[in-house]
C-alpha cells in the first residue's frame, strides 16, 4: 500500500510518497529523486524497496519552490529540472530529508537513504552531515563534497560509460573514502536503473546493483 502523506520541514509542507511493505519492515529507506521530481518512475522504485520489505519514504524534494512537479525525461524536463535543483539547492534538500528520517526514527525504524543521480549527490550528504547509511547510484555532483568525512556505511554505484562522470571521479571516490564500497558497472551509462526510459535503463546492471543495495540496507538496518 503507498500513498501520500504530509512532512512538516523547515521550508514550508513537504509530500512524501509512503510505501509500507506487507510483513513486519526490516527498517526505512528514504528514496531521493532525480532531478525529474517524484514521478512516477521514483514513486515505483520506492514500492519496489517496500516489496523487499522496507518502509520507504519518497519525498518530493522541489515542494518548497515548485509543489507537485513532474518532469519528463526530454530536453525540457532537463532543463527545468536543472533550474528546480540549482533553486532549491543542497541546504534545502539536506533539511527536507533529515524531516523525513525524523518522522521514521519516530516511530523506532532505522533509517538508510538511497538517492538517483542528483539525489544519489543528496544520498552522500545525508551520510556525512545527517549520519545516515547511504547508497548513491550514479551521482554526479558529490565532487565538490568528497573532502566531507564518512559518518555511517557507504555504497556508490557508477556506470562505465556514464559521460557525466569519468573514470578519474569515480577513482576520487575511491581515494577520498577508501572504506566505501565502488560498484562500476560495464556497459551501463548514466540513470542504468531508470527502467522507464529504454536509452538509459540496463537491466543487467540495474539488477546487479539492486540486490547489492538490497544487501546492503539489509546489513546495515538490521
Amino acid at each position: 500500500m503507498a500513498h501520500w502523506i504530509d512532512l512538516d520541514t523547515p521550508h514550508g509542507p513537504v509530500r512524501a510518497w509512503r510505501a509500507e511493505p506487507t510483513g513486519p519492515s526490516k527498517g526505512a529507506v528514504i528514496v531521493l529523486q532525480e532531478i525529474f521530481g517524484a514521478n512516477a518512475h521514483i514513486r515505483s522504485v520506492a514500492e519496489r524497496f517496500a516489496a523487499a520489505g522496507f518502509v520507504a519514504l519518497a519525498p518530493a524534494l522541489y515542494d518548497p519552490v515548485a509543489p507537485g512537479v513532474e518532469l519528463g525525461y526530454d530536453e525540457a524536463g532537463t532543463q527545468r529540472g536543472a533550474a528546480l535543483r540549482n533553486e532549491l539547492g543542497f541546504e534545502r534538500a539536506v533539511d527536507i530529508i533529515s524531516e523525513a528520517a525524523d518522522e521514521l526514527h519516530r516511530e523506532g525504524l532505522r533509517v538508510g537513504v538511497v538517492g538517483f543521480c542528483w539525489g544519489g549527490s543528496l544520498a552522500f550528504l545525508a551520510n556525512t552531515r545527517l549520519g545516515l547509511p547511504a547508497v548513491s547510484w550514479y551521482g554526479a555532483r558529490t565532487v565538490p563534497f568528497l573532502d566531507e568525512p564518512l559518518r555511517a556505511r557507504m555504497m556508490f554505484h557508477f556506470g562505465e560509460n556514464d559521460g557525466s562522470i569519468p573514470a578519474e571521479v569515480i577513482e576520487q571516490h575511491r581515494g577520498k573514502h577508501p572504506g566505501a564500497a565502488v560498484h562500476v558497472y560495464a556497459g551501463a551509462g548514466h540513470a542504468f536503473n531508470r527502467d522507464v526510459d529504454n536509452h538509459a535503463y540496463h537491466p543487467a546492471s540495474a539488477e546487479l546493483a539492486w540486490h547489492r543495495t538490497i544487501d546492503f540496507l539489509a546489513e546495515n538496518l538490521r
